[in-house]
């Protein structure tokens, strides 16, 4: 086999079935070993930007590895955003580009660009590879190690003359996976049940590493048996499922106050898949100041990493969640008052949004997403684009699952929530899936409604048009005086005359009336629509924390209005 059979080969060892690229001159060999492939699905996006966060999307449903396959040059650099917003948010991603040949690298040929010096911060691992003799061991290794522990982006780099190359064909399957997931069920859990029995104000703050490591039924269960109040962080939401009892909701800049109060009262924090992020904590010397910490993640880097913690187990969450539960079920914790206390504060202070039934009112995105949230199925995907649409569904959309809420935490990628929509589709083709975006961020990515037109997903797009970057004028109304910058969008396009030129039905609404209708009627249509759905320039997200505030200091509605009204009586 040449090196870009090796490379379908080891698709095919390892069960991956669908990649997402774009074609080009220095991968070409690869594009032509895939017109005799069987097995693999390659899905053709508009942009390589596009096929990255497709990937990214496929990965967070699905739970398997994402692939994405670019030229050299500006197909790498079209990559590279994308491949950063997977790094960030821990998502398993094998990358795979062409690059000049061997004897052209470091000559400044056309289309060379230096893959591996660009983008060291943001892979966990990049090759370049040599000969074509490697090329089979590297793919096994690199699609291993993408998977294993804390997951993430490994990229494979490869000269067009080593994909042209002849090696000898793979003689062994791939290794089997490291044992080291198996290490945790001897981990010592008797100090960090010792810290939760002796606690009165015990508090669980979790975070995406629970899906991470496949550990969703181990935390279900742990959550119902230990009865903690709870937490979650952006990429946590759905952890605890939709029915939870005892949970706070989101916490952080756009958290709860609930949520944020409680952190600030408690005694123990146990952080299960966490990294203690700057928009959970606020300002960090502040964050939970009464507590003792106990941190649960698999990557050792997090640990004290931001905070000293009092306790750390490192390992695999389910066999520290399981065995946590053992002894929880054998000795529950002794703290109504605390659970009593947190559920009163939820009921003051969590998320609410009026549900305006005037028939002529505008529409409202709280209102809106909590709509969408009543009538979609259970079962739902929602992608999120990056704006304040993103956290009014993380604040008013009730999840059930994690990996049902795919949102870009750590890099806030705009133009994300479309493409990573259709990476989910491809994942589940009989699934309900959402892109929920705002005005700004739909039109970052705004070429892929070509891709799901070319293979008739069924997905269902909703824009919730404000004619502005409504989270930067937030910010520049509340913290740099209203002194409004390169903002307005008051020149978008029509965006459902947009979508029917790309054969793609689309609705407009504006009212209250008409929202029920609208979500309806794309939900049942059988094939891709889209929901245009006008909102208020000046609306914003409620409550908000100030960059680099400490999570006391949040400012809501009636807040903002008291503090308008004092400097206008200043002035």
């Amino acid at each position: 086999m040449n090196g870009a059979q090796h490379i379908l080969d080891a698709f095919h060892r390892h069960g991956i079935s669908t990649v997402f690229g774009y074609p080009g001159g220095c991968i070409m060999p690869l594009y032509d070993a895939l017109v005799d492939d069987v097995g693999t699905e390659h899905v053709l996006c508009r942009h390589e930007q596009g096929c990255a966060l497709a990937a990214d999307g496929y990965a967070r449903a699905s739970g398997q590895l994402g692939v994405c396959i670019a030229t050299s040059g500006p197909g790498a650099t079209n990559l590279i955003t994308g491949v950063a917003n997977a790094h960030r948010d821990s998502i398993p991603m094998l990358v795979i580009t062409g690059q000049v040949p061997s004897g052209l690298i470091g000559t400044d040929a056309f289309q060379e660009t230096d893959v591996l010096g660009m983008t060291l911060g943001i892979v966990k691992h990049s090759y370049l590879v040599d000969s074509a003799d490697e090329l089979a061991a590297i793919m096994d290794e690199a699609i291993e190690l993408a998977q294993s522990g804390r997951p993430g982006p490994v990229w494979v780099d490869i000269p067009k003359d080593v994909l042209l190359a002849s090696a000898p064909a793979r003689s062994c399957e791939p290794e089997a996976a490291s044992a080291a997931k198996t290490a945790s069920a001897t981990t010592d859990i008797s100090e960090a049940m010792t810290m939760l029995r002796s606690a009165r104000k015990p508090l669980l703050y979790s975070g995406g590493g629970v899906s991470l490591a496949h550990a969703e039924d181990s935390f279900r269960e742990f959550t119902q048996t230990a009865a903690l109040p709870s937490v979650v962080t952006l990429k946590g939401i759905g952890n605890s499922g939709k029915h939870s009892a005892h949970h706070l909701g989101m916490l952080g800049m756009h958290g709860s106050r609930a949520a944020n109060r409680a952190v600030d009262e408690c005694d123990l924090l146990l952080v299960i898949g966490a990294r203690l992020d700057d928009r959970a904590t606020g300002k960090l010397d502040t964050f939970a100041p009464n507590a003792r910490t106990i941190h649960i993640d698999a990557d050792a880097a997090e640990i004290n990493k931001l905070r000293s913690v009092d306790l750390a187990l490192r390992g695999d969450l389910n066999g520290i969640l399981q065995a946590m539960t053992t002894e929880f079920k054998s000795a529950p914790l002794a703290i109504s008052d605390w659970q009593t206390q947190c559920r009163t504060w939820n009921t003051t202070g969590g998320f609410s949004a009026a549900d305006n039934e005037e028939p002529l009112a505008p529409i409202t995105g709280p209102a809106f997403v909590r709509q969408l949230s009543r009538i979609a199925p259970d079962d739902t995907v929602i992608a999120c684009d990056v704006g304040q649409h993103q956290m009014w569904v993380a604040q008013h959309y009730q999840f059930d699952h994690p990996r049902h809420h795919l949102s870009s935490g750590g890099l806030g990628t705009m133009g994300f929530g479309l493409p990573a929509a259709i990476g989910a589709q491809f994942a589940d083709r009989r699934s309900t899936v959402i892109n929920v975006a705002g005005d700004g961020s739909f039109m970052m990515n705004a070429q892929e409604l070509a891709t799901i037109r070319r293979y008739n997903l069924p997905l269902k797009m909703i824009i919730l048009d404000n004619q502005c970057l409504g989270m930067v004028r937030q910010q520049q109304e509340l913290f740099y005086s209203n002194r409004e910058s390169q903002i307005n969008l008051d020149d978008n396009p029509d965006f459902v005359a947009m979508a029917r030129a790309f054969d793609i039905p689309a609705l407009h609404i504006e009212r209250t009336d008409q929202i029920r209708r609208g979500i309806e009627t794309i939900l049942a249509y059988d094939g891709p629509m889209l929901l245009h759905v006008a909102i208020a320039r000046e609306e914003n997200v409620w409550p908000i924390v100030k960059p680099g505030a400490s999570n006391r200091e949040m400012i809501d509605e009636t807040k903002k209005r008291t503090t308008t009204a004092q400097r206008e009586h200043v002035a």
